[in-house]
């Protein structure tokens, strides 16, 4: 990404973050996060992602009500960020929270199965073939 796409995504980043607390508070999903904004290098796609927490809607029950309301989106974001083209929004949602904590989860019983089988070299090297 180029370091134009970078600074256009941080500020529609920040002026996006308002309509969406305010979407998320119409429709009770909780505090919704904008995680990050990628452009592409023609500054025609933002992919905006996002995390919703602590609400009676799931994420994947937010994200069709955020896509219904793109067009006023993007007519916000128009007013708000000075570009010649207002890109197109498309909205994901950020699974990098969910993706760490598993990783964790797996790094955590690695660890746990180590403590709990210790391998002892002196009897790998008597039952190998290769002697080292």
């Amino acid at each position: 990404m180029s370091v134009r796409a970078e600074k256009v995504g941080s500020v529609i980043k920040r002026a996006i973050s308002e309509p969406l607390t305010k979407l998320a508070s119409e429709h009770s999903a909780g505090f919704v996060s904008v995680t990050s904004v990628k452009l592409t290098s023609d500054l025609q796609i933002a992919k905006v992602y996002i995390n919703v927490f602590g609400g009676k809607l799931t994420p994947s029950q937010f994200l069709p009500i955020i896509d219904d309301k793109k067009g006023p989106l993007r007519k916000f974001i128009g007013t708000k960020v000075r570009l010649r083209f207002t890109p197109e929004l498309r909205f994901y949602i950020d699974d990098t929270f969910e993706q760490m904590q598993h990783i964790q989860s797996l790094l955590d019983s690695v660890q746990q199965d180590s403590k709990e089988t210790k391998v002892n070299l002196d009897d790998y090297k008597e039952k190998s073939l290769l002697n080292f």
